[in-house]
């Protein structure tokens, strides 16, 4: 069986809030082993919500809807579940009441328009709303269960969590779990990646996706199981079989980035790091301050604009040769700020991005086609150049 959810609120669709109700809901239906197929936002429009209600009931089992639960008159949940589940909407008393002691605690009195969200589908199962005003049902349509909850956060997660995750867990009778596991890769794009460990992908239990960002990729290994020790042993063998093939590049897992990497394995071999950037908007820099905020790895970054780059005390004839300036400007920041690697990345605007780490033992370097000013290249610029130094750290061949 699988599940969907759509989300109501004509702000979700003019971009004035994101939508993290979703989110939520789905991290608790991957905890109870409920499979989600589709997401789906609608307007404060009560024909469309209706439609995609009745869309919803044909392809699905289970359907949460959040929002349009309040008291004015754009708030359409209630009409449109009535509507695509071919019921009159009927006052409950017990919902009712439920609203009246929520102001009277308050000290408030309730204004008619509040009385219309006692308002549920016949036949539905009320939900009463503890920490709101706006109660919520449950209607068991012959073609599926649709689930009306709050559209705010605070609510709806207090109610997912006590009534509807207890109830779909003792109507479905779910006892499995689904776990995630994403795997962070840089230095290698997408088509990469998928030609490596493609047959992989082709499994059904566990699962594998991948995920491209600027200058990195992921790749997610999904397990459902009936306990989540198995989960977590059948993502295991699938992580070992994704390792063996593409391990040189997995930088690390779930929430881990790359810039905390780098300070991490600097740190565990007692070196340090200063960047000198060139039209690289900072990128770099940023990154790994962000990552060590004390200054105890990364001794600081020189951010240097291509007309300025050589204001640091050495005055010199400026080279249209990236490779020599770069050589140059990873020198410098290494013996100004006397940390044990130099970082630099330079582009002048009009060659390819040189980039290059610098310590006692080795030089790496590498050479890319990314102009200066596109902000999808800074990225990609920030992943290859941090990537330099991961590889520095762990003795791997210079470029995958």
């Amino acid at each position: 069986m699988h599940a969907e959810i759509v989300t109501t609120g004509t702000e979700l669709l003019l971009g004035v809030i994101t939508d993290t109700n979703s989110t939520y809901i789905a991290n608790q239906f991957r905890d109870i082993g409920l499979n989600l197929y589709y997401i789906t936002s609608a307007g404060d429009n009560q024909e469309r919500v209706a439609g995609v209600l009745d869309a919803a009931l044909n392809r699905s089992d289970v359907i949460i809807t959040t929002g349009g639960l309040g008291p004015t008159v754009d708030d359409v949940t209630r009409e449109a579940v009535a509507q695509a589940t071919h019921r009159a909407l009927v006052s409950d008393p017990t919902l009712e009441r439920s609203i009246e002691d929520f102001f009277q605690r308050r000290g408030y009195t309730m204004t008619d328009n509040n009385r219309r969200q006692a308002r549920i589908p016949e036949g539905a199962i009320p939900i009463e709303n503890p920490v709101g005003t706006a109660p919520c049902f449950i209607v068991e349509d012959e073609r599926g269960v649709i689930i009306s909850l709050p559209g705010v956060p605070r609510e709806m997660k207090y109610l997912m969590s006590h009534i509807v995750v207890p109830y779909l867990c003792e109507k479905f009778d779910l006892g499995q779990v689904i776990k995630a596991r994403t795997l962070r890769t840089c230095g290698i794009g997408e088509s990469s990646l998928d030609a490596r460990i493609a047959d992989l992908e082709e499994g059904s239990n566990p699962t594998i996706g991948l995920a491209a960002h600027p200058g990195q990729s992921d790749i997610r290994i999904t397990a459902k199981a009936d306990n989540p020790e198995l989960a977590d042993a059948m993502i295991a063998e699938m992580e070992r079989q994704v390792r063996e093939r593409v391990g040189e590049y997995i930088f690390g897992v779930d929430d881990d980035t790359l810039a905390q990497t780098i300070i991490d394995l600097l740190s565990k071999k007692n070196l340090t790091i200063a960047v000198g950037e060139v039209n690289t908007w900072g990128m770099i820099s940023g990154a790994l301050e962000q990552a060590d905020p004390q200054g105890i790895t990364f001794f600081g970054g020189w951010v240097l604009a291509n007309q300025h780059r050589w204001t640091l005390g050495h005055d010199h004839t400026l080279s249209k040769d990236n490779k020599q300036e770069g050589l140059r400007l990873a020198h410098m920041v290494r013996n100004l700020s006397s940390a044990d690697v130099g970082l630099a990345v330079v582009n002048n605007g009009i060659g390819d991005t040189y980039m290059v780490a610098v310590s006692d033992d080795e030089v790496r370097e590498r050479t890319m086609p990314f102009r200066a000013y596109e902000s999808h290249a800074q990225t990609w610029v920030t992943s290859l150049a941090l990537d330099l130094v991961r590889r520095m750290c762990l003795g791997l061949p210079q470029h995958g």
